[in-house]
């Protein structure tokens, strides 16, 4: 796959981003990785270079083909047991999982400790996770073209409906309420820096985020897809891309077909807001936090 990315979070956790850039060598990518676990996290990458080993699919070093696998994390410790994480070996079963039909939701993947709303920690929090949404755009020739979003919701702040502006999740009122907050307001009320590394603390957050299209790109068309559909993120996010946040997204050209970059653009920011609003909602209730799903 051609691949870019869009950091726009402060607080990131990645492995081989730099393949990502501009001029270097490897034009391609062979897999890409999206973790709960935090640094730790970060293994299961291992595991897909070695599926993809395994199968000789890789960069042509000569002596070797070495699978291109970038990875990024989000911070889930504070759910759970935090010396559960994953590993190489999940990395590896996640790998030979993969493959055509519907993507699980919710409390699954990356999204298994994923949370919205911890301005007064995750006492106050709820329960997110992975979310998926697919928008489609006019080719050049007039034919379809699909834009997907897959995003691992786990935000410092709330979740917005952004077509009514509703609050959906994040953080509550009180302990046991079902109330929200509004995090936004209450930051520019009342905002005071949280210590790190104690539960709940603002830091264990981000949302990841890969859209993928069936359009052939180059690697500046995919820098600018990413760019463009950050914009989604912002629409569903209150408030998005804080220094707290990791927040990333990914651009991947899995195709042959042709398309305009802004129109692709516009498709996967829609596609990136409603896989966010997917994420909350389709999250079940776990660890004491609430879940919109039941």
């Amino acid at each position: 796959m051609v691949a870019a990315c869009d950091p726009r979070g402060g607080a990131t956790g990645t492995r081989e981003l730099g393949v990502l850039e501009p001029g270097h060598i490897a034009e391609a990518i062979h897999g890409l990785v999206l973790s709960g676990g935090s640094a730790f996290g970060l293994d299961a990458a291992t595991g897909v270079v070695r599926w993809l080993e395994e199968r000789d699919i890789g960069f042509d070093a000569g002596v070797a083909r070495v699978p291109i696998v970038p990875a990024a994390v989000l911070f889930d410790l504070a759910l759970g047991d935090a010396r559960r994480r994953p590993d190489a070996a999940m990395g590896y079963q996640a790998a030979a999982a993969a493959g055509p039909g519907p993507v699980a939701e919710g409390n699954v993947g990356a999204g298994t400790g994923a949370s919205v709303g911890k301005f007064r920690g995750m006492e106050q929090a709820m329960k997110a996770g992975v979310g998926c949404w697919t928008e489609d755009c006019a080719g050049d020739d007039g034919a379809t073209v699909r834009v997907a979003a897959l995003a691992a919701v786990n935000a410092f702040g709330d979740v917005r409906d952004p077509a009514t502006g509703r609050l959906l999740a994040g953080t509550r009122s009180a302990i046991g309420s079902h109330d929200l907050l509004d995090t936004a307001a209450a930051l520019r009320r009342e905002f005071a820096p949280p210590s790190f590394g104690r539960p709940g603390a603002a830091p264990a957050n981000t949302v990841l985020v890969a859209v993928a299209t069936g359009a052939a790109l180059t690697r500046a068309d995919a820098a600018r897809l990413a760019v463009m559909a950050s914009a989604g993120m912002a629409r569903a996010l209150s408030p998005a891309f804080t220094r707290f946040d990791g927040d990333i997204v990914f651009a991947l050209s899995c195709g042959d077909a042709r398309a305009s970059v802004d129109a692709l653009g516009a498709a996967a920011a829609e596609a990136v807001a409603r896989a966010i609003v997917r994420g909350v909602t389709q999250a079940r209730s776990a660890a004491g936090l609430p879940g919109l799903a039941g």
